[in-house]
């Protein structure tokens, strides 16, 4: 009979682990540091600019962010005409680059030549590389004197319908207006968006959209079908960064939009937006003036937390919708 042996693992080759082991350990490592280093931070920013703009905030009270009333020499310092026109602006130019956007990348992913593919690409990217400034002095120097006289023959085409009569007028009209700051951002985002969703379009799968073009279904009602679901968590990524772009720039918004403080709903007239006010008023800032205006980059910073989060509830429940669907 054949005696039974104990039977020991081999040991690993020169008696050290299997170097596979260790480069796992060491890149799990590296990757929850990086990710512990991007909260922290965010964290750290969160903290210092609160810090720096408590004296406001205990000077002011809520009506630094109820008030609409902004007088250096008084002391008095609200937010919300500011918060207004950044929102206002930025919805704007959601509303005008997000279809511009969908459509640009499902031409490039499902229409579009192969060959000319490339070139189109090389646009979009092209003009997502064109430094704001230049935007922003085009939009002063050109697209606002432009825009006025077509402000005008739209207002007057539109006087008398409601909503639409007093949205798109102005009390005076003016090219450097809420409108004209929402179009160049709209300009400025639209390569970002575009970017996001045509690389989420790519990653549909094939069989998914040969299945439904299989069954009879048009090439429309396939995009709808088959594309669109796949993709609504991008398409949803792509548009907040977009809003991220649009609600935090600078330059280009400070300068087309009037730095008008007021709240109307007449988007021909001239605003002001948050950011704008921090980068106009700020070299000549000291004391709670100063604390005021960093308050505002705090008031920012949460609106982006708040869009962020609403944005993460959307794609929770897209993808909850789905998945019972799917089952």
């Amino acid at each position: 009979m054949l005696e039974l042996t104990e039977r020991t693992a081999p040991e690993p080759l020169g008696g050290h682990r299997p170097p596979g082991r260790i480069v796992d350990r060491t890149f799990r490592a590296l990757a929850a540091t990086g990710g512990a280093l991007v909260l922290v931070i965010l964290a750290a920013i969160l903290v210092t600019t609160t810090r720096n703009a408590w004296p406001a905030f205990a000077d002011q009270g809520l009506t630094f962010f109820t008030s609409s009333t902004w007088d250096v020499v008084q002391g008095t310092f609200g937010t919300l005409a500011f918060s207004y026109g950044t929102l206002v602006i930025s919805v704007i130019a959601l509303l005008i680059a997000v279809p511009v956007s969908l459509g640009v990348a499902l031409f490039v992913t499902e229409l579009v030549p192969v060959r000319a593919r490339r070139a189109v690409v090389f646009v979009i990217d092209l003009l997502a590389a064109i430094p704001s400034v230049v935007f922003g002095l085009w939009g002063i120097l050109v697209l606002a004197p432009a825009l006025t006289g077509t402000y005008t023959s739209v207002a007057d085409a539109v006087d008398g319908v409601p909503l639409l009569g007093t949205l798109l007028s102005g009390d005076p009209i003016s090219g450097r207006s809420f409108f004209t700051a929402g179009l160049i951002l709209a300009i400025m985002i639209t390569p970002i968006v575009t970017s996001v969703t045509r690389e989420t379009f790519a990653t549909v799968p094939r069989a998914q959209k040969d299945g439904a073009l299989a069954l009879g279904a048009t090439r429309w009602e396939m995009i709808r079908g088959a594309v669109f679901p796949h993709s609504r968590s991008g398409i949803v990524a792509g548009v907040l960064l977009g809003f991220g772009r649009a609600i935090g720039e600078t330059i280009a918004v400070a300068l087309v939009i009037g730095s008008s403080p007021q709240i109307t709903a007449r988007l021909f007239n001239s605003g002001d937006a948050l950011s704008a006010v921090i980068a106009n008023q700020f070299g000549e800032s000291t004391g709670t003036y100063q604390a005021a205006l960093i308050g505002m980059g705090v008031l920012l910073f949460a609106l982006t937390l708040v869009i962020s989060m609403i944005a993460r509830g959307v794609i929770h429940r897209a993808e909850r919708r789905i998945g019972s669907a799917s089952a």
